[in-house]
């Protein structure tokens, strides 16, 4: 059984910094590339970063770009999501998912469908 359990949400203001983190069981964590998508109310879910299985291909949406860093250690079966220069649009329940691929290709790794295993969540608030 997969299990992805996030953690490092919170209410933070506008400029702060958070960290999430994706942890991973039940699984092989190398052979997964790991994905960061986000929903906030009213809005479709939303791609935001995605790492590939061995960590060396990173994407990541426009909006966050130059913001967020997304990162993994497979020893630790665990990803991360560094969150900086926050801004209130980027409130939202942030998800972390997993798809078994060996893909390096942006198209396969943004693609929300394609991510087999997701987590139960966390909530990220920027106050203005």
């Amino acid at each position: 059984q997969v299990q992805l359990v996030e953690s490092g949400g919170g209410l933070v203001q506008a400029g702060d910094s958070l960290r999430l983190s994706c942890a991973a069981s039940g699984y092989i964590a190398s052979v997964y590339a790991m994905g960061w998508f986000r929903w906030a109310p009213g809005k479709e879910r939303e791609f935001v970063a995605t790492i590939s299985w061995s960590g060396t291909s990173t994407f990541y949406a426009d909006s966050v770009k130059g913001r967020f860093s997304i990162s993994r250690d497979n020893a630790k079966n665990t990803a991360y999501l560094q969150m900086n220069s926050l801004k209130p649009e980027d409130t939202a329940v942030y998800y972390c998912a997993a798809q078994r691929t060996y893909s390096s290709d942006r198209t396969t790794l943004a693609a929300a469908d394609l991510y087999s295993y997701w987590g139960q969540g966390t909530q990220v608030t920027v106050s203005s």
